[in-house]
């Protein structure tokens, strides 16, 4: 059946001009040092895109509005749309357990389909890139997703995990018989017209850019190699354009009939249970969802290595607007260009989650000192010298914290002393314990044996003891 469009509120918005549109994203590249970057904008029943720089710095291949970037994490939003087209043709139900195609999953039987899609399955994040190279999606998901590794009951809670989508490219090939790319290209790339490319698929025919990094010696930019393991596909691989991206918004705002009415509803409409905390302000089966003026944008985020790539649609206008490139700095461009866009368009674009203040006055909070892990992942909270709160990923370096009464937190850049939202804690609904935390949308469980001390490597070299009750912190 074809799909209906959403009812549009017919207002009559100003439309950028490509000269300005131009000019601004050639000036914002070379403020945030991006090498190359592609704008699209689809607003007024009009599609304006643009494109800037190389999209190679060691060889000086030019972008084009063709060439295809890894955008990372925005293939999750792909995937998941192939996934609701399959249980739109009655394939699946989102409400079986996913171990009923799945045998790996079968330990967590009460895993949905559903939750898979929204983050909602407790499942770890995923072992990195490394630890998966040369492993099937199976065979990992099957190591993963156990007992012991779930975060919170599915369905109570929200954790961004990459795990979570390999289990649905799986869905995929073992539903339709083929290789997750080659579904993805029959059932979206090419009702889409986007041209299929790939990270660790066949060589492309069309020009392809290479994520970039910052040489901390020379201050260079240079080309950076994909490590994505094939396993991880159907939750990165995907190389696009931002035309491309702009194509899947449109089909998602009901433009187009390549998606039925009941996967866009899905799509756009919070899931229960997701408190993606500084990731977005709700989450829908497969796209990021974020507070617009009278509605809900939905859309996603991307990092590949040394890329950053976005993704907004706003049903109500039918406004889309999708940006590409080809340095991690690209996201700092997002945020100057999603400001300008709103005085262009007089559309608030959302950049990120409303940045709303945390309650209260700055605090130590020695409660929710301790180790808390998601997978093989350990986040350590300790004190300082000082009796500061401070944040050690895996080891490395402690962040500072702020802590507030509502139990989030602020991440302290060292050098700047710029704050970032970071993320909150969580409290056992029983006990009243924090037994959680989540960091960027990844949450991560107390550990209970006995290995967490309340210092970090630091401050235990130095016999600095933990407070005993919560104290204001210092600004």
């Amino acid at each position: 059946m074809q799909s209906i469009p959403p009812t549009r509120i017919v207002e009559r918005r100003p439309s950028p001009d490509r000269r300005t549109l131009q000019s601004r994203l050639d000036d914002l590249a070379r403020t945030h040092r991006v090498p190359g970057a592609q704008l699209a904008v689809h607003t007024g029943g009009r599609t304006i895109a643009v494109h800037t720089g190389t999209a190679d710095a060691g060889t000086g291949t030019p972008f084009t509005s063709d060439t295809a970037v890894p955008v990372g994490s925005v293939t999750k939003l792909f995937t998941a749309a192939a996934v609701l087209l399959l249980a739109d043709d009655g394939d699946l139900d989102l409400d079986e357990p996913a171990a009923a195609t799945l045998p790996e999953l079968r330990r967590l039987p009460e895993v949905t389909v559903r939750h898979l899609l929204s983050h909602t399955a407790g499942l770890p994040s995923g072992p990195g890139s490394d630890a998966v190279a040369g492993r099937t999606a199976a065979r990992v998901l099957a190591e993963v997703c156990t007992p012991g590794d779930l975060l919170f009951a599915p369905g109570t809670g929200f954790s961004y995990s990459n795990a979570g989508y390999l289990a649905a490219g799986r869905l995929i090939e073992e539903i339709t018989g083929m290789t997750w790319r080659e579904a993805l290209r029959t059932l979206l790339l090419d009702p889409l017209g986007i041209r299929p490319a790939f990270l660790g698929g066949p060589a492309p025919d069309r020009p392809v850019a290479s994520g970039h990094a910052r040489n901390t010696a020379s201050g260079r930019l240079l080309p950076v190699t994909q490590n994505l393991a094939p396993a991880e596909a159907p939750a990165g691989a995907l190389l696009a354009g931002a035309l491309d991206l702009l194509a899947l918004g449109r089909a998602l705002n009901g433009d187009t009939a390549v998606l039925p009415d009941t996967v866009t509803a899905s799509v756009r409409r919070p899931a229960p249970g997701t408190d993606p905390g500084s990731l977005a302000d709700a989450w829908g089966l497969g796209a990021a969802l974020f507070h617009g003026d009278d509605g809900w944008w939905c859309g996603h985020d991307g990092n590949a290595q040394g890329t950053s790539c976005h993704l907004r649609a706003d049903a109500r206008t039918g406004t889309v607007v999708a940006l590409t490139g080809n340095a991690s700095s690209a996201t700092a461009l997002w945020r100057d260009l999603t400001d300008e866009l709103g005085e262009l368009t007089g559309l608030t674009v959302p950049a990120g989650p409303d940045p709303s203040a945390p309650t209260g006055h700055p605090l130590v909070l020695p409660e929710a000192v301790g180790a808390y892990r998601n997978g093989a992942t350990e986040y350590r909270i300790g004190m300082d010298d000082f009796g500061r709160p401070v944040l050690s990923v895996d080891g490395d370096l402690p962040l500072p914290l702020v802590c507030y009464a509502d139990l989030r937190f602020d991440l302290v850049d060292p050098a700047t002393g710029r704050r970032e939202p970071g993320g909150r804690f969580h409290r056992d609904a029983v006990t009243g314990d924090v037994d959680r935390v989540q960091i960027s949308g990844r949450t991560a469980r107390r550990a209970r044996d006995g290995s967490a001390d309340p210092r970090t490597p630091f401050a235990r070299a130095h016999h600095v003891s933990r407070p005993g009750r919560p104290v204001r912190a210092d600004r």
